[in-house]
């Protein structure tokens, strides 16, 4: 399959969302999307990035770069993950249309979009202020019904929504949290970036029973995760 970029549908495959979308970027947009489709075969996560405008998720200044296949600055000392980095861990989740998903690491929104559309029902969890309040109105007005937005509290995560069958870390860790394994159900799958500061392994834990297995995705560089069994804020 193609990409084609026709607008979106919401969850009930009829209600269109609410956005039109630039048609300055339309050939860079389709030039990002063949781009990936070396990369990623998973037909329906290429559809779910072909549907979501990622220049609506970045400043105004930011705009003409949104279909560069590259992590962009969204301000706060935050980005917008890498196209094929996006549709590299999306794919590696199997998302099913009843999943609950966990993302940890909203920024501008752009991830929870795209898994919304892939999922039943997302949860995102943001612990800067400003980024929460705007990424929770920004999907709102987009119309992404099923992403309910949170502030990131003091353990890593969302348990008070747990189990989830899918977690998506956006922001590298040194080690696997062991919380957010306790917060994946049986048979979950949770993609996390794991190593020092300056780079990570892009890794894939499969939970089953009491065994997890972890496989390596590649190579990867995110802002740091932050919190309790994550690193310390003061050394940022």
């Amino acid at each position: 399959m193609t990409p084609n970029g026709d607008l979106p549908t919401g969850e009930s495959g009829q209600e269109p969302l609410l956005f039109q979308r630039d048609p300055g970027l339309e050939s860079r947009r389709r030039a990002l999307l063949a781009s990936l489709q070396s990369a990623v075969t998973d037909d329906s996560v290429l559809g779910a990035i072909a549907r979501v405008p990622r220049e609506l998720f970045l400043p105004p200044g930011m705009r003409e770069a949104a279909y560069d296949d590259r992590a962009l600055a969204i301000g706060l000392g935050q980005t917008i993950s890498q196209p094929l980095i996006i549709a590299i861990m999306t794919a590696a989740l199997k998302l099913s249309r009843t999943a609950r998903v966990l993302e940890v690491g909203t920024g501008s929104g752009y991830q929870a979009a795209v898994l919304s559309l892939l999922a039943g029902s997302v949860v995102t969890v943001e612990r800067l202020p400003e980024l929460e309040t705007s990424a929770r109105q920004r999907l709102a007005d987009l119309g992404y019904a099923n992403v309910t937005v949170q502030a990131a509290g003091e353990e890593i995560g969302w348990p008070a929504e747990a189990p989830y069958d899918a977690i998506l870390v956006a922001a590298g860790a040194p080690y696997v949290p062991r919380p957010l394994v306790g917060q994946l159900a049986d048979g979950g799958r949770m993609v996390i970036p794991v190593g020092p500061s300056t780079h990570q392994s892009l890794t894939l834990l499969t939970k089953s029973g009491t065994e997890e297995q972890t496989s390596d995705l590649g190579g990867c560089q995110f802002v740091p995760l932050i919190g309790r069994d994550a690193w310390d804020e003061r050394a940022y």
